[in-house]
């Protein structure tokens, strides 16, 4: 399989962009934990692959402060069922909002009867998920109200989560270190 990757400026840093040619796999922060690539390619590169043209596109009007939708970018994040009904479940969620863990793990159809897992599971699911941004983990908050549990860093789930207009007023910022 081949792969390729590219890198996007954002105002979040330098993303990393990964396609497989049938859809996007990665979209990756600079430092993020669980990063799925090897390394950091140049800027510029992976200019001829149309997936990652596409999520480039997303990106600029994303920034632009448009809500573009998901489904303008062919996706294909590799995972478990469990963890790809979650990442289905996040591309769900309205811009501007917010849900916690316990509310997907409820909230998922689950097979078997498994609906309500625990948020724990959840919390795994979300922390991996290898499309930051367009797949929207950075909606997920904790029971409490606390900003937790974001790859990237919980200083760019706060942006993210105010770029969008998410009433933040009510959310907390954690201590140092509560990110998964």
């Amino acid at each position: 399989m081949t792969r390729l990757l590219a890198a996007y400026e954002s105002p979040l840093g330098t993303l990393t962009l990964a396609s497989d040619g049938r859809g996007l796999t990665g979209l990756w922060i600079a430092g993020q934990k669980h990063h799925g690539a090897e390394g950091t390619p140049p800027p510029g590169a992976g200019g001829g692959d149309g997936i990652l043209e596409a999520a480039r596109d997303w990106l600029d009007r994303y920034f632009a402060g448009e809500r573009p939708d998901a489904a303008g970018v062919p996706l294909n994040p590799a995972g478990t069922l469990f963890r790809l009904a979650v990442w289905e479940f996040l591309k769900g969620i309205p811009y501007g909002r917010t849900v916690t863990y316990a509310g997907i793990a409820h909230a998922i159809d689950w097979p078997g009867g498994r609906a309500g897992r625990a948020p724990r599971a959840v919390g795994g699911a979300v922390g991996h998920n290898p499309v930051s941004i367009i797949i929207p983990c950075h909606r997920v908050v904790g029971a409490n109200g606390d900003l937790t549990g974001y790859a990237g860093g919980i200083g760019r789930k706060a942006w993210l989560l105010e770029h969008e207009g998410a009433d933040t007023s009510r959310l907390r910022m954690p201590g140092e270190g509560t990110a998964h």
